[in-house]
């Protein structure tokens, strides 16, 4: 039988074809509530996009915990044999809803664990490092990958321009212009939480830990070439892909592993180890297995379950905790705030937020959209005398258990032996890339420049590139220049 159609409180509804007028040829009445109701959920049915990390997709799935880690960490979601349920948001960075999935960009890693302690979020991206080191470059960082104000095109000489004025950012784009700066399917790269984070043991002893989401399916990536072709074929590529499958049966996994860092060998480290623009060496902290995290169902509803998905870098859980790491604790803020603006006050009473297995005794109230609440019977403050929920440090995320200065300054990270805004980057084109891989940079930054550098910033782009490697450099510079007399160079994509 056929469900008759009802307004949204459930009023059966006469017609879904015409409107209520006066008479056949006469004007439409504004009491036809039902075409009114229809007409203004319509205008109201999209959200804010987000501003950074708009276009992306998602599914759900569950960590399985094969190792045992407990001597680092307290959390209960890595205790060996624990099973925790899981949403994932991958994304592009640069691109709005409607922009193709295989523009060079880093991806986004968003992944939301349903604990007992309550939700846990591992907010990263498929790079181990950023383009930046402090937060307050941020808004810059990004206004500058987005479009221009007046014809509103995005523009290669802003991108360029802010990437040489800020040389912290040439390790990440060195991995953005090489192989890994477009990945063939979300399901063939890696993710990572790419800060530093803090993991506490039930002893209490604190370490330093970055998370390493090592894909299954083998790291696969597009060429320029590809990538060009895919975005005028399918935007959607890579969101159809993860769709399709896990429809199939065909689950996408991931292996988890750690770096864990003492914290008393931070100090001294070569590397600044919160300084997001630099990674640890697998050498002098091993990658240390924890377990197996496998998606295996896609969202009921994209726009329920993926868009209004609020994944935040606040959301800790005991036994893991923040670190120094200043990009890190700007988002720490940042994040909720996004979403307070996005989906409303009460975003976390959505379904893809709540909590899967701890409960909410929260002292939050009203707001917009509200509709979970507190019996009448518990006090609206604490602290209270009435039997309301009260604080117990002992079961408190450890969040910021590290010793600092108390001085207020405004400075940059202290520089180790072996710091340097393009000590990483060279280090990565010299020993990790293979000639092909070389090539291929070479070719997609060429490729890139020429779409529409232009002076004084082309000048600080070779500039750039011989500091991160003098033969790179050189190469990128003849590449451009006899790119720009012969014209043989193909534009490249948007990027």
């Amino acid at each position: 039988m056929t469900k008759p159609t009802t307004t949204n409180t459930g009023t059966p509804v006469e017609s879904d074809n015409e409107s209520l007028t006066a008479g056949a040829q006469g004007p439409i009445l504004l009491h036809d509530h039902y075409l009114i109701e229809k007409l203004a959920q319509f205008n109201r049915e999209r959200v804010p996009e987000r501003i950074v990390h708009a276009k992306g997709a998602g599914a759900y799935g569950e960590l399985v915990v094969t190792n045992d880690v407990s001597r680092y960490t307290k959390a209960k979601l890595f205790q060996p044999g624990a099973r925790t349920e899981s949403l994932v948001r991958f994304s592009t960075v640069a691109g709005e809803q409607g922009s193709p999935d295989t523009w060079r960009d880093p991806r986004g890693f968003a992944v939301k664990f349903y604990t007992e302690d309550g939700n846990y979020d591992l907010v990263g991206n498929n790079t181990p490092i950023f383009f930046i080191k402090d937060p307050i470059k941020f808004p810059d960082f990004i206004r500058s990958q987005k479009r221009l104000p007046g014809n509103g095109l995005r523009d290669h000489t802003m991108q360029w321009d802010f990437w040489t004025l800020r040389p912290e950012t040439a390790h990440q784009v060195t991995w953005l212009m090489g192989d890994r700066g477009i990945p063939k399917t979300y399901r063939h790269m890696n993710g990572y939480g790419s800060h530093t984070y803090q993991w506490v043991n039930a002893a209490g002893e604190r370490f330093w830990v970055k998370y390493h989401f090592k894909t299954d399916q083998g790291s696969e990536y597009l060429t320029q070439a590809d990538a060009d072709r895919i975005a005028g074929e399918n935007a959607d590529y890579h969101r159809q892909d993860l769709w399709e499958a896990i429809e199939r049966g065909e689950f996408p996994s991931w292996t988890l592993h750690v770096q864990v860092m003492p914290v008393a060998e931070a100090e001294g480290y070569r590397f600044n180890p919160f300084d997001l623009t630099k990674v640890w060496s697998h050498r002098d902290y091993p990658l240390i297995e924890v377990g197996k995290w496998t998606l295996s169902r896609n969202p009921g509803n994209y726009f329920v379950d993926i868009e209004q998905a609020a994944f935040e870098p606040s959301n800790v859980v005991p036994g893991i905790g923040f670190s120094p790491d200043k990009m890190l604790l700007g988002r720490v803020f940042a994040y909720a705030d996004a979403h307070r603006y996005r989906i409303g006050t009460n975003y976390a009473q959505l379904p893809p937020n709540l909590p899967r297995a701890a409960a909410v005794n929260s002292y939050s109230k009203e707001g917009a959209m509200r509709y979970s609440y507190n019996d009448a019977s518990v006090p609206v403050y604490a602290p209270n005398s009435f039997g309301g929920p009260h604080a117990d440090p002992s079961l408190a995320p450890d969040g910021g258990l590290w010793e600092f200065d108390p001085t207020m300054v405004r400075a940059g990270y202290v520089e180790h032996a072996e710091d340097g805004d393009f000590t990483q980057a060279g280090t990565l084109v010299r020993e990790v890339l293979d000639d092909a891989q070389r090539e291929r940079l070479v070719s997609n930054i060429v490729g890139h420049v020429l779409g529409g550098v232009r002076e004084p910033v082309l000048g600080r782009v070779f500039e750039y590139w011989k500091n991160v490697d003098p033969d790179l450099g050189k190469r990128v510079e003849e590449g451009v220049l006899a790119g720009r007399v012969d014209g043989s160079t193909p534009p490249p994509a948007q990027g």
